[in-house]
């Protein structure tokens, strides 16, 4: 059983599990970990901080939908950007490789849990409302068009801000949520003979809704702070209701796991101070807590350092720094381990652990550090008697591989035993998709028998073998897609779960280094005499 369960009182139907920042892709990798081994218990759905009804895409990719290829999956499947995170083509790969061949209700499912909007921008509900339409093969186009008018006066970021830019309160709007209610209705009296499509129907149908109502509150005449905490209030609301809803939806296949930022997940009131007025709203979270009970479960993420993020180390006197102090892997620890400290200072790419936080939680996920190519050279030249060479214009080294590094055992530097690389080479390596925005790849000499030991085959047997691996994938042990015929295997993106078993491979390739450097010593100091 995963470990965090054995911290839960009782088991969950909504396990929450939320990450302090985003950007870290620690918390992503952690999360696919614990995803795919809480399918074996009885898991069958995820649902992650993005636009809901954009998810639906993604959830086509997932369940094997012919046409919807990855890219598309990821591109058009999240919002806010999150599709290019690396992890989520990792999420979205594995499930769909663990539905293959299983009934539907078994099958793993996809979904966001977002309304289709940004805290300071949100678009008009045409889209939406044109899927309803199509499905209910209604033509209301004419209709849709000249009350919305204009795009660009519902995207307009000042007509977030500014309440008598909103068209959220004109006539215009107030009739476009007639339609959206009717349209609703409609659905609901289709439904006994429309089965198909229905619920991707009624997903856009909500988020059309969903629009008009956060425009709404944006038109609403407040003082500026209060139209903060009113805007977040009303798009956590939001969230809470979609997770309601695909809580109901999932409810007779088993629990769902929910990721997210700790802000949208936490059961406490959230808090904020704005031009020196302190303002509070409910969370999605709170929400859902309120609601569900113990049904309800969360595990806060915490985060000791982010080189991605520019995050340095916790003062040791702060929550995370005595956090440090126990371990430097990633761990789920009770709150009852965890004694009062200092608050870490808040710069808002990192919200730190808090007493109001830890008490309101089930568990932490503490993470002491994002990996990046500089935390794992240090733990590599940490070795002894290994020198690190970094590629660049001055040492004549090709542009292509400028930053990569190289790790020697003797001053020779003939052979690497072990390399960290960030780029591509056009027709030669490119199967690792290493040009990915914050990318890189571990590779180690691992040398005939240990190679053979992993991956059941010998170096030149690779080829044989080739279509079995997936090079890009993260935290993935990989034959070296260019070298493997050298005996060197890859890592993608270790995450820091993975930094004792990636220390155990640094060490073989190491003393195999070593041994190699000793032979040659001897050979030159053989022919001197």
């Amino acid at each position: 059983m995963p470990s965090f369960l054995d911290l839960l009182a009782v088991s969950p139907d909504l396990l929450a599990l939320g990450e302090p920042t985003h950007g870290e892709s620690a918390f992503l990798q952690l999360r696919n970990e614990a995803f795919m081994s809480l399918t074996e218990h009885g898991y069958r759905s995820i649902a992650v901080e993005s636009d809901r009804a954009a998810g639906l895409t993604a959830d086509e990719f997932v369940q094997g939908v012919a046409g919807v290829t990855l890219d598309r999956a990821l591109g058009e499947g999240f919002s806010h950007g999150f599709g290019a995170a690396p992890a989520n083509r990792d999420l979205l790969l594995r499930m769909r490789e663990w539905n293959a061949g299983r009934p539907g209700g078994e099958r793993l499912t996809f979904h966001g849990f977002d309304a289709p909007l940004e805290l300071e921008s949100a678009p008009s509900p045409r889209r939406h409302l044109d899927q309803v339409c199509r499905f209910l093969d209604l033509d209301r186009s004419a209709e849709i068009d000249d009350l919305v008018g204009d795009e660009a006066r519902w995207s307009d970021p000042a007509a977030i801000w500014e309440p008598g830019r909103s068209v959220g309160r004109s006539t215009d709007a107030q009739r476009l949520r007639v339609l959206a209610d009717d349209l609703l209705t409609e659905l609901y009296l289709r439904a006994p003979w429309t089965s198909a499509g229905w619920s991707a129907a009624f997903v856009h149908a909500t988020a059309a809704v969903a629009v008009l109502r956060y425009h709404a509150a944006a038109a609403a005449p407040l003082p500026q702070q209060e139209r903060f905490a009113r805007l977040a209030a009303v798009r956590d609301a939001l969230m809470a209701e979609n997770l309601l809803a695909i809580r109901s939806a999932e409810a007779h296949r088993g629990p769902t796991l929910v990721f997210a930022h700790n802000t949208h997940l936490q059961r406490q009131v959230s808090t904020m101070t704005l031009a020196g007025t302190g303002v509070t709203w409910a969370g999605a979270g709170a929400i859902i807590a309120a609601l569900l009970g113990d049904r309800y479960a969360v595990i806060a993420g915490s985060l000791g350092a982010s080189p991605a993020l520019g995050i340095g180390p916790p003062a040791a006197s702060t929550y995370e720094g005595r956090l440090q102090q126990q371990t430097d892997r990633p761990r789920y620890l009770p709150t009852s381990d965890i004694p009062a400290a200092e608050q870490r200072t808040h710069d808002y790419r990192y919200f730190p652990l808090d007493r109001a936080t830890i008490e309101h939680v089930d568990a932490v996920l503490h993470v002491p550090t994002g990996v990046d190519p500089a935390v794992l050279a240090e733990r590599i030249v940490a070795l002894p008697g290994v020198e690190q060479v970094v590629a660049s214009e001055e040492d004549g080294s090709p542009e292509a591989a400028w930053g990569d590094r190289f790790f020697f055992v003797g001053p020779d530097r003939r052979q690497p035993f072990a390399t960290i690389v960030e780029h591509d080479v056009p027709g030669f390596d490119e199967a690792a998709e290493l040009d990915r925005p914050g990318v890189f790849r571990l590779n180690v000499d691992l040398g005939r028998t240990e190679f053979e030991r992993l991956f059941g085959f010998p170096p030149k047997a690779f080829e044989d073998h080739r279509h079995e691996f997936d090079f890009a994938r993260l935290d993935t042990l990989a034959p070296h897609p260019g070298y493997a015929l050298h005996g060197f295997a890859s890592i993608v993106m270790p995450g820091p779960h993975l930094l004792p078993e990636v220390d155990r491979l640094l060490t073989i390739a190491h003393d195999r280094a070593v041994r190699r450097h000793g032979r040659a010593a001897r050979r030159a100091a053989g022919q001197r005499d």
